[in-house]
């Protein structure tokens, strides 16, 4: 027969179907994650986690599109009247019962509700997709990060492990064709059509960047300070390890005095004494001098405090701050206030006009997130 009738065929996008899924209730997920962003990560249990853990974020279940019966026989969009006029509104959404202020009970049936677990990494992946670190210099580059392999010669003999299939099929099928013995049906490859790629290790160069975390540890920081201070460098570490190799991070901590101090203590340290910022900003400035000179290195500053300071040291953390701006690609500060004003060194900085300077105050815990995104980006 010429024509043959099709009576059964796999349809292969069904096969696809559970995927397909999968991939829209992720979507899903991270629509809803980012739209509590600033809540999720100021969450205790992501912050006193070594990483591992996860969180549970409540949404929406999700249903498949199907005909549903309508008990009440009420008349729905797309019916209208007979007499339809341009503008005519043809349907209104029922809010009884769906938030819309009225007091009593509502008699509209509610939405399936469920809670999905979130990791760690889904978080951060989502969270570091807007930051970066800003005016990145290229140019400053003298550290080799690795050697890069790179594929930039095919030879006759190596590894069959690389052997280069194009260029060996190509090679099979300009002898055949010479020889006049190319057939449609077989192609024969001889050891003689083989050919494969060969590599030399080349300096892979990375831009170099040093962080000076510098963090208040006076008594004037209680347990709202704290919390935000350390959340807000919690990920700013995490953020600065997953996106960048060759990025040194240096853990400073002042009260009237300052030091340098491991990464476990910068995030367990306790408060005592009285508060003098220009402290830890002279010694960040040393620091860069004698370690990281800013012909070599992008130097990125950030200061979280409460901005209680002495008032006779504003003048001279001002100048200091002045110099850190000048050997600085950005310098962030930020102050954690529980008041609607600004201290009096918060005053005093904004008085340096240079866009290098990020200045954020947070008041709130869902702030930390904004905070981030100001200062890197």
């Amino acid at each position: 027969m010429a024509d043959d009738n099709i009576v059964s065929r796999d349809d292969w996008s069904l096969h696809r179907k559970g995927y397909l899924d999968q991939q829209r209730h992720r979507q899903k997920v991270e629509e809803v994650i980012k739209q509590q962003l600033g809540d999720l990560i100021v969450d205790e249990s992501i912050i006193l986690t070594d990483g591992k853990k996860s969180t549970k974020i409540p949404m929406r279940s999700l249903e498949e599109f199907r005909f549903r019966y309508d008990y009440n026989k009420k008349n729905h969009t797309g019916q209208g009247t007979k007499k339809m006029v341009p503008g005519e509104i043809i349907g209104r959404e029922n809010s009884k019962g769906k938030g819309s202020g009225k007091s009593g009970a509502g008699e509209e049936p509610g939405q399936d509700i469920y809670e999905a677990e979130v990791t760690y990494e889904d978080l951060a992946n989502i969270l570091f997709e807007e930051l970066k670190l800003p005016n990145l210099d290229d140019k400053k580059r003298p550290l080799i990060a690795h050697d890069r392999p790179a594929f930039n010669d095919v030879r006759k003999k190596g590894l069959m492990a690389n052997v280069d299939k194009k260029r060996t099929l190509l090679e099979s099928i300009k002898r055949q064709a010479f020889s006049q013995k190319l057939s449609k049906d077989k192609l024969r490859i001889t050891p003689e059509d083989l050919r494969f790629k060969t590599w030399e290790t080349q300096p892979n160069f990375e831009s170099n960047a040093v962080i000076l975390a510098m963090m208040d540890t006076s008594g004037s920081m209680g347990q709202f300070e704290k919390y935000i201070a350390r959340t807000f460098f919690f990920w700013m570490v995490r953020f600065l390890r997953l996106k960048y190799e060759n990025v040194e991070i240096r853990f400073l901590a002042h009260h009237t005095e300052a030091k340098e101090v491991t990464e476990e203590e910068f995030f367990t340290r306790g408060e005592s004494g009285g508060t003098r910022c220009s402290s830890v900003y002279k010694y960040a400035l040393n620091l860069i001098e004698n370690k990281y000179p800013a012909a070599h290195y992008n130097i990125y500053p950030v200061h979280f405090t409460d901005g209680d300071n002495i008032g006779s040291d504003n003048i001279r953390a001002m100048a200091l701050m002045q110099s850190l701006l000048d050997v600085s690609r950005v310098v962030g500060y930020g102050e954690i206030l529980r008041t609607h004003y600004s201290s009096t060194l918060m005053s005093t900085l904004k008085r340096i006009d240079d866009p290098k300077l990020r200045l954020v105050t947070i008041r709130d815990r869902n702030e930390v997130y904004a905070a981030l995104k100001t200062v890197f980006s």
